[in-house]
């Protein structure tokens, strides 16, 4: 992978993390790169990004405070969404990690060409996002 896809995916990471960036803006940047999605994985801890062709990119991402809970509660999960998704002033990226992997979220995939984020537990329970229209 080129030296400015990596930089770019780095980018978004650091500034999801310092709340700088946006999702839908770190989506537009990745997708403007040609990206075709990535998946979070708070087990391994870490963030792989996927190009069409079959590249991929793996980069670690800080460690939550706790292991994901055994049980995925779904209702929490889309509560956690809609919560990140109100702009509210006290929400963090970090926040939202930590709640959502309280809530059983063992990671997410997302798929810019699908237009989805699929939340799955540690037991493939699952809770699928569609991006705002």
């Amino acid at each position: 992978m080129d030296a400015q896809k990596i930089a770019i995916a780095e980018k978004c990471i650091a500034g999801a993390y310092a709340d700088t960036l946006s999702f839908p803006e770190a989506v537009s940047i990745l997708m403007e790169a040609g990206f075709e999605g990535y998946l979070v994985d708070y087990r391994s801890h870490t963030r792989t990004h996927y190009l069409p062709g079959g590249e991929t990119l793996m980069l670690a991402t800080p460690p939550e405070d706790g292991p994901v809970a055994e049980k995925f509660d779904a209702a929490a999960v889309s509560a956690l969404i809609a919560w990140a998704q109100s702009g509210a002033a006290e929400y963090t990226y970090a926040a939202f990690n930590r709640q959502v992997t309280a809530a059983g979220c063992a990671g997410y995939l997302v798929s810019f060409t699908g237009r989805r984020v699929v939340y799955f537990g540690r037991t493939g329970e699952l809770h699928v996002e569609h991006f705002p229209q």
